[in-house]
């Protein structure tokens, strides 16, 4: 999904929590038959958090029968996307020959490396019926070191994932290790994933183990220091501060974050390096045809935007 352009709505910054540095309004693109689309990183606040440079809130929706998602064959470089879905199901092909469905709580975790292409679609009989659709696609930066890996694709089943249930909160470890549980999903660059449900009342320590931490609410109130926060807000917290998450009402959300990555780094389109020559080299490689193709959506791609 390529980057729209657009100013930031603007958020309070003045919070009772000292530990909250400030929360991003995520910028929403509405594109069409009650599909939106929020993207909450990057923003002029937030640049990255830990390795995410990039952060997508799709859905909830529910596609008309003959409709459905519908992103054509497109590059990536210097990045890994992360797929996470709540409900609906997209069809994933890649230029490694990929073909492989991803369902509400699995994950679908690309390595783009020095270069790789994919789409992501409604299958076709789900897209006769109808669908629903809601899910979060994020971008994890690669360290310098990694930028040209060679490009990979890994599928994790929703049963490979630990779970912490306790005192009302559910905690899925999706990416990384969280309260003693890790997951399965290898990364090159320490980065934390967690989905999170909290009954009304119950608590869920964010201790200062990951330098950089972010939460982004999808569901329901939360409460920090008395200040509360309702869905589609990204929490971004200061580094090396303790805090507490209480849930107002039932509550569902998920925490991002990892270490600081070795450097800035530069994103245009579909995109990301640290050196911006390397970004004008994918460009003309996709311009010219260089890149590989998607078995089985050979036909259609997008092209270069002109800006």
């Amino acid at each position: 999904m390529s980057f729209f352009p657009g100013k930031d709505p603007n958020a309070g910054d003045a919070y009772a929590c000292e530990a909250i540095a400030h929360v991003v309004v995520p910028r929403t693109v509405d594109l069409g038959d009650g599909f939106s689309v929020r993207r909450a990183l990057p923003s002029a606040r937030s640049r990255m958090v830990g390795p995410f440079i990039f952060f997508d809130h799709f859905g909830p929706a529910e596609f008309r029968a003959g409709t459905g998602l519908d992103v054509r064959p497109h590059p990536h470089i210097g990045l890994a996307t992360v797929t996470y879905l709540f409900d609906g199901e997209i069809m994933h092909r890649d230029s490694l020959g990929t073909e492989l469905a991803i369902k509400p709580g699995e994950v679908n975790w690309m390595t783009a490396g020095r270069g790789i292409v994919h789409s992501e679609r409604t299958d076709s009989g789900l897209r006769a019926s109808g669908s629903p659709i809601h899910g979060l696609q994020m971008w994890v930066a690669l360290p310098q070191a990694k930028e040209e890996m060679d490009a990979g694709f890994a599928h994790h089943e929703t049963s490979e994932f630990p779970m912490i249930r306790e005192n009302g909160k559910t905690v899925r470890v999706v990416v990384g290790s969280l309260y003693g549980a890790s997951s399965p999903v290898p990364v090159v660059h320490e980065t934390i994933f967690g989905d999170v449900f909290l009954n009304a009342g119950a608590t869920l320590p964010i201790d200062a183990d990951h330098e950089e931490r972010a939460l982004y609410v999808l569901d329901g109130t939360v409460d920090i220091a008395g200040d509360k926060f309702e869905p589609g807000r990204l929490l971004v917290f200061k580094p090396g501060d303790k805090l507490t998450v209480t849930a107002a009402t039932d509550a569902h959300f998920v925490s991002v974050g990892g270490a600081p990555m070795d450097g800035p780094r530069h994103i245009w389109w579909n995109f990301v390096s640290s050196r911006k020559e390397r970004i004008e080299q994918a460009k003309a490689e996709w311009k010219a045809g260089h890149f590989g193709k998607v078995p089985g959506d050979e036909i259609e791609f997008i092209p270069l935007p002109e800006k």
